[in-house]
């Protein structure tokens, strides 16, 4: 049983932006935000000042510290670190600042081309806000191994201010992973905006899908002309079809022409040539052929033309000796 073929993608969703422009706008902003997340996650990488918050945290006895670890492991106890005070979620934002930065690179040439549709962009985005939330959720992860000093919130350089750290070197690392935090949110938002923006122009009007149809009848007209051509001799192949307006009727197809009787000249020629040709082989045509042959019409007629032409030479010349009055 042979499925229904299904209709073209264009013809759910549209390819192009109802204001292409806007999104040159949009990118504009998104590249501050992407150049200093990438700043402040590539500071934060191979623990510049993880461990040294989470120590503060535990002097000041806000959560866990961080020697369980090694307490558990000289006593041979499992230990798992909170997530938060993890080495995973510092490498995690690295590679997302990376990636925003790579995809806004790709995105200009794409949007320029016009191939960054609607719909792609839905995806992409929606896939970046997905991957920002998760590391949303684990910058402010709770810190429950230490029953004695639990953090059942977001850390403590997110909820307090970075002035009540133990130690003073540490209040710039607290500022800084508190500008990654809330950068994080801010790219976000932004790219929720242009989620937004991308699925309403997912959403096709009537008018987008009139004028969808009319395209749709002049490519299909188009293509029946060339077809047409390619399979009727005689007429000229034209490089396309004279535009139409929307809301105007289609041109008429053109017939096919038909071919002139002069048409069969050339080929009549030649027989007669070849005929003629063949004729002087023949040993007896002399011997029982009139004294005075009949010339033939080709003769006849040249010699008329240039008996024309020298009598008009020749009063030519008469007129351009008379005497001037």
């Amino acid at each position: 049983m042979r499925l229904p073929k299904l209709p073209p993608f264009h013809t759910w969703f549209p390819s192009r932006w109802r204001n292409h422009n806007l999104m040159f706008i949009l990118m504009t902003i998104e590249l501050p935000l992407a150049i200093i997340l990438l700043t402040l996650t590539g500071i934060a990488s191979h623990d510049l000042y993880r461990t040294k918050l989470w120590q503060d945290g535990a002097d000041n006895g806000f959560n866990s510290n961080p020697n369980e670890k090694l307490y558990a492991a000289a006593n041979h106890r499992p230990y798992k670190t909170p997530i938060v005070w993890s080495s995973f979620i510092t490498e995690y934002n690295l590679v997302l600042g990376i990636l925003s930065l790579f995809i806004w690179i790709t995105k200009i040439p794409v949007h320029v081309l016009h191939m960054l549709t609607p719909p792609l962009s839905a995806f992409i985005h929606a896939g970046l806000i997905a991957v920002w939330i998760y590391s949303i959720r684990y910058q402010a992860g709770p810190d429950m191994s230490d029953p004695e000093h639990p953090q059942p919130g977001p850390p403590w350089y997110i909820t307090k201010k970075c002035s009540v750290a133990a130690q003073k070197n540490d209040i710039h690392y607290c500022m800084q992973a508190k500008a990654l935090f809330g950068f994080s949110i801010i790219i976000i938002c932004y790219y929720f905006v242009v989620l937004c923006i991308s699925l309403r122009n997912c959403v096709m009007t009537q008018e987008e899908r009139d004028e969808m149809e009319e395209l749709r009848e002049e490519r299909k007209t188009m293509k029946e002309y060339e077809d047409f051509v390619l399979q009727t001799p005689g007429i000229p192949m034209t490089g396309s079809l004279p535009m139409r307006h929307p809301g105007q009727m289609p041109m008429p197809m053109p017939m096919p022409m038909q071919m002139p009787m002069s048409a069969k000249a050339p080929f009549h020629q030649v027989v007669t040539r070849s005929t003629e040709g063949s004729s002087s082989d023949l040993p007896l045509r002399q011997h029982f052929s009139s004294p005075n042959p009949r010339r033939s019409m080709h003769q006849e007629s040249a010699e008329t033309l240039s008996g024309k032409q020298a009598q008009s030479q020749t009063s030519f010349v008469t007129t351009s000796k008379a005497p001037m009055r």
